[in-house]
């Protein structure tokens, strides 16, 4: 008897054993399945829209639900907007390009705490500029409008004019992007038909890029620093040159397209894919943006794979205080699944390659980002420009 005893003891122990650790099993499987949903709800992905008076955020992976508006009555005539994660911080400049436009302003604003942190004026024009990945850094144009060709490196911190680069009288510093490797900043100016590459250790020009078509317009960069893509003036179309000799590769039209409006730039705006596999332009006069095939650079040129029609481009910017056509933007999401269309206000599906949405704040401005958040705090940003970031 005594030894049934035990055996039932001991049965009874094996038996309560396997309860704990099934249940322990079962915690840990839930444990691991709650981290995982938890890690990818935790990541916010956000776009930035910016026209003039406020900025209007919206959810991307919610089908871009509009999620806020922050008011900023000081902006006006937006030019360029940028945004640094390390300090939480997204900058806006707005005011005069230059010339009979007068001079611009910069502000500094606090992410986490919703509020503007400074406003800084100038005695010189603002236009699209860019920020170095550290943070410290801002390379701001003088100006479209302002025809003395510089460039002004500005403390982040606080605004503080830093130095000024000039690289040539008579240029309109208008559009710029500095690479992710923070080793290069890459200034396009209006009327100069060349792109002018800086060191940002020393803020000397060290090449210069072309000669490209009259004008250089919006442009960006592959993530290796390597190729540069840009659009001009009076071209419905784009360009590929090689940063490293400074040579133009290519001079790739929209094929089966005219720009019958005669438009100062017919393709205003240009974005790679993160992936550096496809090249979106903005075709204005047509209503339309062109995919085109890149993966064979710099040995094949482009090639066009698709022609996307838009929401026209018709009418002008509202509200807006100068330079208010309706001309175009174009920029990726980072994981690439959108595109988004400055003044149309389309949202491009790309797998599908089909207008998904419509947002009509997005129809007033050229001046968005993304910024992605994680834990309450932000940790990503892209540019105004649609950099590749392919390795």
């Amino acid at each position: 008897m005594n030894i049934l005893r035990k055996y039932k003891n001991l049965l009874l122990i094996c038996s309560l054993l396997l309860i704990v650790l099934a249940g322990f099993s079962f915690v840990m499987m839930r444990s691991n399945q709650v981290g995982a949903q938890g890690a990818s709800v935790l990541t916010k992905h956000y776009l930035y829209v910016i026209p003039d008076g406020g900025v209007d955020v919206y959810d991307i992976d919610r089908a871009h639900a509009f999620v806020r508006h922050i008011d900023l009555p000081m902006l006006k005539s937006g030019r360029g907007a940028v945004a640094d994660p390390l300090t939480a911080s997204l900058f806006i400049s707005y005011g005069g390009n230059g010339g009979a436009h007068g001079n611009g302003s910069l502000l500094k604003y606090d992410l986490l705490h919703d509020r503007v942190v400074w406003t800084k004026s100038y005695d010189f024009g603002i236009d699209s500029m860019a920020i170095t990945p550290d943070g410290k850094s801002i390379y701001m144009p003088g100006g479209s409008n302002q025809y003395q060709g510089f460039w002004h490196v500005l403390r982040a911190r606080d605004g503080a004019v830093l130095q000024a680069i000039q690289v040539g009288g008579g240029a309109a510093g208008h559009n710029t992007v500095v690479g992710l490797s923070g080793k290069y900043a890459y200034l396009g100016a209006l009327n100069n038909n060349q792109l002018y590459v800086v060191d940002t250790a020393s803020n000397k020009v060290v090449k210069k890029v072309g000669p490209l078509k009259d004008g250089v317009r919006p442009f960006t960069v592959n993530n290796k620093e390597t190729l540069v893509f840009t659009t001009a003036s009076h071209f419905l179309g784009f360009e590929v040159s090689d940063l490293q000799t400074g040579q133009l590769l290519y001079s790739v039209p929209a094929e089966g397209f005219v720009d019958g409006l005669h438009m100062s730039a017919p393709s205003h705006g240009i974005s790679l894919s993160p992936d550096e596999k496809e090249v979106y332009i903005v075709d204005a006069p047509n209503s339309y943006v062109h995919v085109f095939d890149v993966i064979g650079l710099p040995e094949r040129a482009p090639r066009k794979v698709a022609d996307i029609k838009l929401t026209a481009f018709q009418g002008e910017e509202t509200p807006c205080v100068y330079d208010c056509l309706r001309e175009g933007w174009v920029l990726h999401s980072r994981d690439g699944r959108y595109v988004y269309v400055g003044d149309s206000g389309d949202v491009i599906d790309t797998a599908t390659r089909a207008v998904v949405k419509h947002l009509p704040d997005l129809m007033n401005t050229r001046k968005y980002l993304e910024i992605d958040w994680r834990n309450g705090i932000p940790v990503f940003t892209t540019s105004r420009q649609g950099l590749g970031y392919a390795f």
